[in-house]
């Protein structure tokens, strides 16, 4: 789907739900940039099959090519928030080249969140009980003071600059996102999708030309207000993203009757081939499935099918599977009400679904300099 869009429509960025540092890796080695040498590996916290897989490296290596073969330009960019120690040492990298004070300034400000590098969550819990001052003030600051200096940093490498402020807004989200954990998960969930919203409309700015590929779970992508999140408080990116963006916006779902998936039982947990149900009776997934069609897509704004979207607009049941499946809670932990012609502009179906192919299983963890995955 990305080769056909950059191909056809011409695409020329895609975004993911995956860490600003790690995607960044990516990016450089599909735009033939220079490798930088780094102490950690990317994709190397849970989930590491997310995006460390066959799959993926197949769609790396054809960007890369696609790249090399003259004008084209196709970023990759991350749009998640979870890297808060590694992204706050990419910006005190970033300064030790340009300004060796900052670099102190900003050693000194991020220092405080060190300890807690390995359990970010217990800084969250500890600023909330009060057990420790917020970071809050520092992280802030040092975005404020990055961006105050844009054009003098800017001037020097543009994309290089992007990367750090990016950086640093991650730092600062993040830090507010782990306090927000213990507020409620309605909260948390908001400030990530926002986190991930607002990186989106910042690479469509950098890049110039207003066309993202963007590649994120149902439960991001597909409109929040046509779903039960709506009643709990919580937005996503795909409904901030129409708000903005309304009819330039295209929002594709994918769903599936039964086959394997690639998950783990609990967060951080090992990731194990599991069997995906068949689907519950009262749900979108049965519909389809009984539908008898192996595979098929349902364009839910083509005026033809006006009759079938208005059978659909009756709310159901669908199925949520992310990292995390529990098939023995299936419906407490992954069915929610939806009302999906509201949700979807176009509904991608495959009855049967395989799970990808990881690296991990592979492959050891490395810290090449050369490929991102490998």
């Amino acid at each position: 789907i990305t080769q056909e869009l950059v191909l056809r429509k011409g695409f020329r960025a895609v975004a993911v739900e995956a860490d600003w540092p790690d995607a960044s890796a990516v990016d450089r080695y599909v735009r033939h940039r220079p490798p930088r040498p780094r102490r950690w590996a990317p994709f190397a916290r849970f989930p590491t099959w997310m995006w460390r897989n066959w799959e993926t490296h197949q769609l790396i290596e054809w960007l890369r090519a696609y790249n090399g073969e003259g004008e084209h330009d196709v970023s990759f960019s991350g749009l998640d928030l979870y890297s808060m120690y590694v992204s706050a040492h990419e910006v005190v990298r970033y300064l030790d080249r340009v300004d060796r004070i900052a670099a102190e300034a900003a050693r000194e400000r991020y220092g405080r969140l060190t300890p807690w590098q390995h359990d970010p969550a217990a800084y969250g819990r500890a600023a909330l009980l009060g057990r420790m001052q917020s970071c809050e003030a520092d992280v802030v600051a040092m975005l404020r003071d990055l961006l105050a200096k844009r054009l003098e940093y800017a001037a020097q490498d543009g994309d290089e600059f992007f990367d750090a402020a990016q950086n640093a807004r991650v730092v600062a989200d993040a830090e507010r996102y782990y306090r927000a954990m213990y507020y409620g998960a309605a909260e948390s969930w908001n400030l990530r999708d926002q986190h991930m919203f607002d990186t989106l409309r910042s690479i469509i700015t950098h890049r110039g030309d207003g066309k993202v590929i963007v590649w994120e779970h149902n439960s991001h992508v597909g409109d929040a207000s046509a779903t039960e999140m709506a009643a709990r408080g919580e937005h996503n990116v795909g409904q901030l993203c129409r708000q903005a963006f309304g009819d330039d916006v295209f929002v594709v779902g994918f769903g599936t009757d039964h086959g394997t998936v690639a998950a783990a039982h609990a967060w951080d947990e090992p990731m194990e081939l599991m069997s995906v149900r068949p689907a519950r009776p009262d749900s979108y997934e049965r519909l389809c499935h009984d539908a008898g069609v192996p595979a098929f897509l349902l364009h839910l704004r083509d005026p033809v099918r006006e009759a079938l979207v208005d059978e659909l607009m009756d709310a159901r049941l669908e199925r949520a599977i992310g990292v995390v499946y529990r098939p023995d809670t299936e419906l407490q932990s992954h069915y929610f009400q939806a009302v999906l012609p509201a949700q979807f502009d176009e509904y991608i179906w495959f009855d049967e679904s395989e799970a990808i192919h990881p690296l991990t299983a592979l492959q050891p963890m490395a810290t090449t300099e050369t490929h991102p995955l490998l």
